[in-house]
């Protein structure tokens, strides 16, 4: 009867087109007050859902983000990878890859990558040749990568629901993201070899690199710093995420001169929007956990879970496709809050490492961000192209399998996501 209501609610919230955090938190509501569970908690679950020293971390790498969007970065670094790769097979997919991966790293977001590369690298790929609805689809599954590549928000959300170490998971993430990153890179060139697809020009001499390399080295040295300052424990992740806001107003005003301070004004507008939408999901889908969690659901589902699943490997490929499936409909930031808690007892019951399969599930979020009917990214996408979304999504599915096939991969081998973090010294197991 509990579980009939309050996911009943939710699903027909969603199905009239309601946003899934107030779907989320209207369920959550009505449940609490219908089976007296104490609607006083709202109020104690409002504020500690977001009164978290790790979540402070989101709103700082999103104002970070927008930043060195604004000023330009990203068509720096896009222009040092064009002199690398050239005239070759797949040129302008390669770069459009790298470009992505890197500006994951600096943003931590899917649809703010794929807006920003998709503004600075659609134009070009069609001038040259390239399918519009490939170019897009393209960008927009490379994007995924924003939030496997640390600094990523959604391992930051999965880091304060399971207690596990925020700085271990950015690290645990370098070696996926980079494997899932070449995997689109391989199909991208098995793609345009068929199709006839090239770069945009001649591959850059060496003083033409040097130059691209001097330009965008502000850029590339921003993840070196981040990542590096966590990595010697100079820093936490929240103290990275205030160091990435000084460093890029830094480089956007003091060394490139693209942004005023009067810029600044309408940068913090557009990252509080963004983080308030971000704050706004983890609230409810945090006070929608605590509903399912009271009223047994939680237990329920994680005994079941158990009941079927015999061993780690049965569990995690079963839990993968749930995942694929659900990231077809929901955000990441929602998953997260609606599987997690029922995964906690599991993991520990299976005796599988939380820091791994905090890999595995992240990557499989990611996947879902490239994934029809709610595919952010792609969205994204088909809107700088002027397509419609079935269109680009058709022209996404060998990205998708790609990245299938690394999530199978993470998914048998823990050494991938485990040797950084243990190598580090962040994260014993």
């Amino acid at each position: 009867m509990e579980a009939a209501l309050i996911f009943g609610i939710f699903l027909v919230l969603m199905a009239l087109g309601v946003p899934i955090g107030t779907s989320l938190g209207i369920a959550a509501v009505v449940t609490i007050s219908y089976f007296d569970l104490g609607i006083g908690m709202l109020g104690v679950n409002f504020s500690s859902g977001i009164a978290s020293f790790p979540l402070l971390a989101i709103p700082f790498f999103v104002l970070a983000g927008v930043i060195l969007e604004k000023a330009g970065l990203a068509a720096t670094i896009a222009h040092f990878f064009e002199l690398l790769v050239g005239r070759a097979v797949g040129g302008l997919a390669t770069v459009a890859v790298f470009t992505c991966m890197f500006w994951g790293a600096l943003s931590g977001s899917g649809p703010a990558t794929t807006a920003a590369v998709g503004l600075i690298l659609l134009t070009p790929m069609i001038k040259h040749g390239y399918d519009k609805n490939f170019a897009g689809a393209l960008i927009a599954t490379s994007s995924d990568l924003s939030i496997i590549i640390p600094p990523s928000i959604a391992f930051i959300i999965y880091g304060n629901i399971t207690g596990v170490s925020v700085s271990a998971l950015f690290v645990a993430g370098i070696i996926p993201g980079i494997l899932t990153g070449l995997a689109v890179v391989v199909a991208a060139y098995l793609i345009s070899r068929k199709r006839g697809y090239h770069g945009r020009m001649r591959r850059g001499t060496p003083r033409e690199i040097l130059v691209a390399l001097k330009k965008s080295f502000w850029a590339i040295l921003t993840p070196v710093i981040i990542l590096g300052g966590i990595y010697a424990g100079i820093f936490t992740p929240t103290e990275a995420a205030v160091v990435a806001v000084f460093y890029s107003l830094f480089v956007a005003v003091f060394i490139y001169h693209s942004i005023s301070w009067r810029d600044l004004v309408y940068i913090l507008v557009d990252a509080s929007v963004t983080s308030s939408v971000i704050m706004f999901i983890v609230v409810f889908a945090g006070i929608f956990t605590w509903a399912t969690s009271v009223i047994g659901i939680v237990d329920a589902a994680a005994g079941f879970i158990v009941k079927i699943s015999p061993n780690a490997a049965t569990m995690i490929i079963l839990v993968n496709l749930l995942l694929l499936a659900l990231g077809m409909i929901l955000d990441a930031i929602s998953i997260s809050y609606l599987v997690m808690p029922i995964l906690i007892p599991v993991l520990a019951a299976l005796k599988i490492d939380p820091l791994w399969y905090g890999v595995i599930f992240i990557t499989a979020l990611a996947i879902g961000q490239a994934t029809p009917p709610v595919g952010v990214n792609l969205f994204t996408a088909a809107n700088l192209i002027h397509s419609d979304i079935d269109s680009v999504a058709k022209q996404a599915i060998p990205f998708v399998l790609a990245d299938v096939v690394v999530l199978i991969i993470l998914s048998f081998l823990p050494q991938l996501s485990m040797y950084l973090p243990v190598l580090a010294g962040l994260y014993k197991p």
